[in-house]
């Protein structure tokens, strides 16, 4: 059974910052790429970060660079999303995300969502 559970999604001032956690199940947690993506009301889904098993080939989206920090906790099967800084348009529902080269993103977390106002 896959589990992707995300929490840590809230209100948050502009300007403010927020942790995002997303706990996954171990027999998908290794040799596997950890991302988030996001969507905002009315748009189309954005992939806003990603972080392969070993901790390299890290990804951000010129939106969020310099602002997010992805990393994950290799024993505690955790990847994390660090917001500082957040504008409005940040606001989204932020989705955990696992996968590898040859199938894609194949599995998703429920979402969380994060207000910035």
């Amino acid at each position: 059974h896959v589990q992707l559970v995300e929490s840590g999604g809230g209100l948050v001032q502009p300007g403010g910052a927020l942790r995002l956690s997303c706990v996954v199940s171990r027999w998908i947690w290794m040799n596997r790429c950890m991302g988030w993506f996001r969507q905002a009301p009315g748009k189309g889904l954005e992939c806003v970060s990603s972080i392969y098993s070993d901790g390299s080939s890290i990804y951000y989206a010129d939106s969020v660079k310099g602002r997010f920090t992805i990393s994950r906790d290799n024993a505690k099967n955790t990847v994390y999303l660090q917001l500082n800084s957040t504008k409005t348009e940040d606001t989204a529902v932020y989705y955990c995300v696992n996968g590898a080269s040859d199938v894609g993103y194949n599995y998703w977390g429920q979402g969380t969502q994060v207000t910035v106002s």
